[in-house]
């Protein structure tokens, strides 16, 4: 009986999971209700509670495992002493060019909802410290392109114009019909030829 109440229990977390993400991406974060939720996922405007505590602790596990594997796949390229600091960029941005395109149905709930400062050092939502994290990986692979002595202000900067365009290139095409493999050869010419304008700009800077 308890194993058929905990198979019952996770199919409703389940379902409010996936309603959550539909109704986000279809409406926007702020739009829409926890009532909302529990009426597309079958279950009272009460029981959703016992499950998640609000909507920003939703928002939080529905993009936990997606960004944290991110990071991962961020943190092995910098690890990756086989590559000079610019291809570990470029490979970091291909990354996330990759996982934008191949996740265009949440990507805003993923990056947009909610969204706060990527400097911020201690954001009020958990959900934003795991894209400040992002972030500070992408930073991280900017600045070992840089020359010793740029400001932090400067990478910074730097930093954000790379994320400006991948977020630019997914929020373009997030509605395209192609599927993901012909995106990302019909785009890559075109983003190669981005990055090294960029990274010509960078080592430039002194």
């Amino acid at each position: 009986m308890a194993n058929r109440q905990q198979a019952r229990s996770e199919e409703t977390r389940q379902a409010i999971m996936a309603s959550a993400e539909r109704l986000f991406a279809d409406r926007g974060y702020d739009a829409v209700t926890m009532r909302e939720i529990a009426r597309e996922a079958g279950c009272s405007h009460t029981a959703i509670y016992l499950y998640f505590k609000d909507k920003a602790a939703l928002l939080h596990q529905l993009a936990l495992g997606p960004l944290e594997a991110l990071g991962e796949e961020f943190e092995a390229t910098l690890r990756n002493g086989e590559l000079d600091p610019a291809d570990r960029l470029r490979r970091i941005s291909r990354t996330f060019l990759h996982f934008g395109l191949s996740h265009r149905n949440s990507y805003s709930v993923l990056f947009v909802a909610s969204a706060g400062r990527v400097d911020e050092p201690e954001p009020a939502l958990p959900i934003n410290a795991l894209r400040n994290r992002l972030f500070g990986l992408l930073r991280q692979a900017v600045a070992d392109c840089l020359r010793a002595g740029v400001s932090e202000e400067r990478v910074l900067a730097y930093a954000r114009i790379v994320f400006f365009s991948l977020h630019g290139i997914i929020e373009t095409y997030r509605f395209a019909e192609e599927g993901l493999p012909a995106l990302m050869e019909r785009l890559g010419p075109t983003f190669d030829l981005s990055m090294d304008v960029l990274l010509t700009g960078m080592e430039g800077t002194h």
